[in-house]
C-alpha cells in the first residue's frame, strides 16, 4: 500500500514539477513578465491594446472626408458567396457569427456602405494587428524621402552598428531583405503538438509578450540563412525596422507617424502600444490601434500614389515599389499557396500583399490576423476596410473574391 501511495504521489507531483521547472526557465530566459503575459493574454485578440501601455498619435485639426451616398444592398451583395459558403442565412447574420465589427467599402472617394457590428462602431478603437506592417513600411519610405535613411540597398547596421560586432553577417542584410521578408533571420514557429496553440518559446509569442523587445533584437536574435534567397513571414523583420527609424529620425515610431501621416491625413487619434514603461519600443508588427475610417484614408493615400489632395505626402515611386509585384523575386521561393507561376497569384513586396490577376490588373492591401484588411483594387479606384475577430467565417481571399465580381 506504501508503494503504491509514493508512485501515485510520483505520478500527480512529476507534471506539476515539470511545469514549474519550465515556469522558471522562461522567467529565467525572457522575465518574470513575459511568463505572466503568455499566461493570462493566452491568445492575442483585438482587445490586447488594452492591456498594454499605449502612446497617443493626434490626428489633423482639418483633413479630407469622403462623400456619402449609400447603396448598402449592392455591397452586401458582393459577400453572397461567403454567406452562403459560411451556412448563414443572411449578410447580418454572418457579419455577427464571423465577428465582423467594420466593413467600409469606398468607391472613387464615395461611401457606399459603412457599417458597424458586434457592438462597435465609428469612434471605436480597431486594433490593426499585422495592417501595422504597412505603416511601418510607409515611415521607411518617409525617412527616404526626408533624407535620414540612404536608401532600401543600405545594409541594417548602418543604423544598428552594434549588431555587427555581435555577428557581422547583419552588415549583409538590406533593409530591403526586412522589407520583403527575406533577411534570412532565425524565427522558429514551433506549436504544441496537435494543437495550433503556441509554444512558449514561438518567436511570435515572445515578441509579442516581451517587455524589451529593443533588448531581444540587440542581444538576441540571431541568423538563420543567406538573406534574399528564402522567404519567412517573420515578425522580427518589422521589429528591425522600426528600430531603424527610432535611430534614423531620433524620434519615437509614434511621434514620426503622427509628423508624417497622422497630421496630414487622418481625422481620429489613434494609438501604438508599447512593449513597457520601462522599455517604451512600440511593438511595430501589429499593436497600432487607430479607427476604421481611417484606415480608409490610409488606403486612400496609396491609391492616389502617395498624393493627398494635391500634397505629395510620400513619393509616387515608394508606392509603386510597395505594392506593385517585383517580378524578379523568384516564385519557387515562396510558399505554395501563394500560387506558384500561376496567372493569378499571391505576390509581397514592402511589408504590403498583393493579388495579381491573369489580366493584368491587381490589388494590394495592408492584411493582419483575426480579419484585418485594407484592401485597394486601384483599376476600379475602390478601397474596401474590413475589421474583425476571427478568422473562422472570413479570410482574405473573400475580397479578392468580391474584386472579381467587380469585374
Amino acid at each position: 500500500m506504501k508503494i503504491l501511495l509514493k508512485v501515485l504521489k510520483f505520478i500527480l507531483l512529476t507534471p506539476l514539477v515539470l511545469i514549474l521547472g519550465l515556469i522558471l526557465v522562461l522567467c529565467i530566459k525572457y522575465s518574470p513578465r513575459y511568463v505572466y503575459r503568455l499566461a493570462t493574454m493566452n491568445v492575442p485578440d483585438v482587445y490586447d491594446y488594452q492591456k498594454f501601455e499605449n502612446r497617443k498619435i493626434e490626428g489633423s485639426a482639418d483633413t479630407f472626408r469622403f462623400a456619402d451616398n449609400p447603396n448598402e444592398e449592392y455591397v452586401e451583395a458582393l459577400f453572397d458567396y461567403r454567406v452562403k459558403q459560411s451556412g448563414f442565412n443572411s449578410f447580418d447574420e454572418w457579419a455577427e457569427k464571423s465577428q465582423t465589427t467594420a466593413l467600409i467599402f469606398i468607391r472613387k472617394d464615395t461611401v457606399l456602405y459603412e457599417k458597424y457590428f458586434n457592438g462597435f462602431s465609428r469612434d471605436s478603437y480597431f486594433h490593426s494587428q499585422s495592417m501595422a506592417k504597412s505603416f511601418i513600411s510607409f515611415l521607411i519610405g518617409a525617412a527616404i524621402d526626408d533624407g535620414l535613411i540612404g536608401s532600401v540597398n543600405d545594409p541594417m547596421t548602418k543604423y544598428i552598428p552594434e549588431l555587427k560586432e555581435r555577428d557581422p553577417d547583419f552588415e549583409k542584410i538590406t533593409i530591403k531583405n526586412l522589407l520583403e521578408m527575406r533577411s534570412g533571420l532565425k524565427y522558429f514557429t514551433g506549436y504544441i503538438p496537435g494543437t495550433y496553440i503556441h509554444l512558449p518559446w514561438h518567436a511570435e509569442a515572445v515578441g509579442y509578450y516581451h517587455p524589451n523587445v529593443r533588448k531581444l533584437l540587440l542581444k538576441k536574435i540571431e541568423i538563420d540563412r543567406k538573406p534574399g534567397q528564402s522567404f519567412q513571414y517573420n515578425n522580427y523583420n518589422t521589429s528591425y525596422l522600426g528600430l531603424i527609424i527610432e535611430r534614423a529620425t531620433n524620434k519615437t515610431v509614434s511621434q514620426y507617424l503622427e509628423e508624417k501621416l497622422w497630421s496630414e491625413i487622418m481625422e481620429y487619434d489613434a494609438l501604438f502600444s508599447i512593449d513597457s514603461k520601462n522599455s517604451g519600443f512600440e511593438y511595430m508588427p501589429s499593436r497600432l490601434i487607430a479607427r476604421a475610417i481611417d484606415y480608409a484614408r490610409f488606403g486612400r493615400l496609396f491609391l492616389n500614389n502617395g498624393n493627398w489632395n494635391g500634397k505629395q505626402v510620400l513619393s509616387e515611386n515608394w508606392v509603386v515599389e510597395s505594392t506593385h509585384e517585383n517580378k524578379q523575386i523568384p516564385r519557387d521561393i515562396y510558399p505554395g499557396w501563394f500560387g506558384g507561376d500561376n496567372c493569378k497569384h499571391v505576390y509581397y513586396t514592402y511589408q504590403w500583399w498583393g493579388h495579381a490577376n491573369c489580366d493584368s490588373t491587381f490589388q494590394f492591401a495592408a492584411s493582419g490576423n483575426l480579419g484585418q484588411n485594407i484592401y485597394v483594387i486601384p483599376d476600379k479606384e475602390i478601397i474596401i476596410v474590413h475589421c474583425g475577430n476571427s478568422l473562422e467565417y472570413y479570410s482574405d481571399f473573400d475580397l479578392w473574391n468580391v474584386a472579381d465580381k467587380l469585374r
